[in-house]
């Protein structure tokens, strides 16, 4: 039986844990096995530079913290060696690194994920990781909106241009 300060040390890292899946955007488990050290460090420099979090979990800690987060769903992945990665702010991070780095390491391998508060599949995470960032869909909407505007201005532009070559035309003919 567990001492009283290791039961109480366990039950603030699950409500912790709980936390963070709830005010994560989005996040994928994984299993880890069979990545060398070099591997892994490169993983989490990259996933830090994407602005995800990401860590080892028990999987009986995550389970209870994904029933407190209502991400119950989850428990069927919870096997063998499990490590979450969660993004507070971007949907489609953690997806995309993972997803990337599971192309060239074929021991590890992307179990599920969920967004916002929604559980996804492998299938789910891998589809999420080809949609583009946030960054990319707002440049993408000010692009489009900015391309009718544009276009007017071209056309506005070409017809005084074409005005002002007609006035000078008929200015050489008077003054001729």
């Amino acid at each position: 039986m567990p001492s009283e300060k290791i039961l109480e040390q366990k039950k603030q890292l699950v409500s912790d844990l709980s936390e963070k899946l709830k005010n994560s955007v989005a996040g994928v488990l994984v299993s880890y096995k069979g990545i060398s050290v070099a591997d892994d460090t490169k993983l989490r420099s990259d996933l830090r530079a994407a602005g995800v979090e990401y860590g080892v979990v028990k999987n009986t800690m995550l389970h209870l913290a994904a029933e407190k987060a209502d991400l119950s769903e989850l428990d069927s992945v919870l096997t063998g060696t499990t490590a979450l990665a969660i993004s507070a702010e971007d949907h489609v991070a953690a997806a995309k690194v993972l997803k990337k780095f599971a192309e060239t390491h074929k021991t590890f391998e992307i179990k599920a994920g969920f967004v916002e508060g929604k559980v996804i599949d492998k299938a789910g995470v891998e589809e999420l990781a080809e949609l583009p960032s946030k960054e990319q869909l707002v440049a993408q909407v000010l692009g489009g909106l900015n391309a009718p505007i544009t276009g007017l201005v071209y056309v506005l532009n070409a017809n005084i241009t074409g005005l002002a070559r007609v006035l000078n035309a008929i200015a050489e003919k008077k003054g001729a």
